[in-house]
């Protein structure tokens, strides 16, 4: 992959899909019923990619379409100060900004309810996409919420195929979010719809099980979501570090220990981080010496994001990131 033609002077990252306000109770280990209140928080995977790879000094830009409104303006805002390109940002007139109620049970874990009925996010239409911006890719990332709904899966796959033709890596990442699927087997089938067109994709360990209807999270269960198109598989295991897999080699890197607070955004940030080292240097995802310290680094990175409240507010720089692997 390293040496055939990549034009090392295209670096930009772009994120498509969708970006929205989580509202956070102001108390953790909560339900949301009981919450006394709530504090906004900028959140939506694409978007949180998008502001981790422009915090640790890359070039990103935002693909979705927000709401003509209060919090649609906000949002396109906290892109902007956080060095995150607008250009292929829309705003639509007829529908809200998506909301997000999200929890943090006493257990760490969050409990979602969600307002898109439907949002702005899933009213992107295919012929509003800028496909110049998508064309100068580097990477283009994506989840699976712009999939759930038309005309937004139209807009997607089409994205999928303009920035391929232009020879940009596909970076997947499913991001499960059970409760904006009208079935789990419907979830399933439209995560892996698009499956065998990526190049980089990263599961966590819950994404794994639910996948492969596997209980084990090992390499055989990993294997079995192992396309030979790919040129990564990674299995994000929260505490317990992540799992590679390339054509050549595969093997595990430990995680930082520290004090989590939430764990909303560590894996944006972790796949934000690892996707800014690979424009740089293609050749990491044939090194396993070189891809092993970009995972330890992104590791960090994901770390990092679960010490404070919020996905966008707690994404690291990459001096962060160098101290906490540097003390460790």
């Amino acid at each position: 992959m390293a040496s055939n033609g990549i034009d090392s002077g295209k670096s930009l990252i772009v994120s498509f899909g969708e970006m929205l306000i989580d509202f956070v109770p102001t108390v953790s280990g909560v339900s949301l019923a009981e919450a006394p209140g709530f504090l906004k928080a900028p959140g939506g995977a694409p978007a949180n990619v998008a502001i981790a790879v422009a915090k640790l000094g890359g070039k990103a830009s935002f693909v979705g379409k927000l709401g003509e409104d209060e919090f649609g303006r906000m949002l396109a805002d906290i892109l902007k100060q956080n060095g995150v390109s607008d250009d292929g940002i829309l705003f639509d007139q007829g529908a809200r900004t998506a909301l997000a109620f999200v929890t943090l049970r006493a257990d760490g874990e969050r409990e979602f309810m969600f307002y898109r009925n439907p949002s702005a996010d899933m009213l992107l239409k295919p012929e509003e996409l800028n496909l110049d911006l998508i064309r100068s890719a580097r990477v283009f990332h994506y989840g699976s919420i712009s999939l759930i709904v038309e005309p937004c899966r139209s807009a997607h796959m089409k994205a999928m195929e303009v920035a391929k033709e232009a020879g940009a890596l596909l970076s997947y990442d499913p991001n499960l979010r059970l409760p904006l699927w009208p079935s789990a087997d419907e979830a399933r089938k439209q995560i892996l719809s698009i499956w065998d067109k990526a190049d980089i994709v990263k599961v966590s360990d819950v994404e794994l099980e639910f996948l492969t209807g596997s209980d084990k999270v090992d390499d055989e269960t990993a294997m079995k979501l192992w396309r030979p198109n790919f040129t990564l598989l990674l299995v994000t295991l929260g505490e317990k570090g992540s799992l590679y897999y390339t054509k050549n080699f595969h093997g595990a890197v430990d995680a930082f220990h520290v004090n989590t607070v939430d764990t909303t955004g560590a894996g944006d940030s972790f796949v934000g981080a690892l996707l800014c080292k690979i424009v740089h240097d293609p050749s990491i995802l044939e090194d396993e010496s070189k891809l092993r310290e970009v995972l330890r680094f992104a590791n960090a990175c994901g770390a990092i994001t679960t010490t404070k409240k919020g996905a966008i507010p707690a994404l690291p720089t990459e001096a962060d990131a160098l101290a906490l692997i540097n003390g460790a």
